[in-house]
């Protein structure tokens, strides 16, 4: 894994990424507690997540590519918080890379765009949950502001053991 930059574009995602999004996202299912989710999917279950962030609006999906490949290094998201409508000017946000693109500066140019994208949305504060540990994505969100505003201790079970997940916020 190189600490070198690597020459970036991030854009909008479309629906021409369905694929590479899936099987970047597959990794994760895969190998790691970072998502809870504990079976692969395919791209057309994955088709409603791509769906659900449009161009335009609160909930926006953003892709980092090679400007030479245009292969995927990462994307980042925003999505709704919780369901109620109370909850609509919070969003839930991530990160997730390609694992030979980490430590390059991706993840920064993701969540640059993406904050730039929402900053003129009827928002109030973002959140990530950041399953521990991953000292990593704990600094990248710090560097963006957000703060710890708490831990759930062993709230997921994955390959056998508990992980527990830290909270983060940061106003929009």
């Amino acid at each position: 894994m190189s600490s070198e930059r690597t020459e970036v574009q991030v854009r909008p995602g479309n629906e021409g990424d369905l694929e590479a999004l899936t099987d970047l996202y597959n990794h994760y299912v895969r190998e790691t507690p970072i998502t809870f989710d504990t079976a692969i999917f395919t791209p057309e279950e994955r088709r409603p997540w791509l769906l659900s962030h449009p161009e335009d609006g609160p909930y926006r999906l953003m892709v980092a590519t090679g400007t030479d490949s245009q292969e995927i290094l990462g994307y980042a998201t925003s999505s709704p918080f919780r369901a109620k409508q109370a909850y609509a000017t919070s969003v839930e946000v991530t990160v997730y890379l390609r694992p030979d693109a980490g430590g390059r500066g991706v993840g920064t140019l993701l969540y640059k765009a993406l904050f730039e994208a929402l900053s003129g949305e009827d928002l109030h504060r973002a959140y990530a949950g950041i399953a521990q540990p991953n000292e990593a994505s704990v600094r990248l969100h710090e560097r963006f502001g957000f703060r710890h505003v708490g831990t759930y201790r062993e709230v997921g079970r994955k390959f056998g053991r508990y992980w527990d997940v830290a909270w983060f916020e940061r106003d929009l």
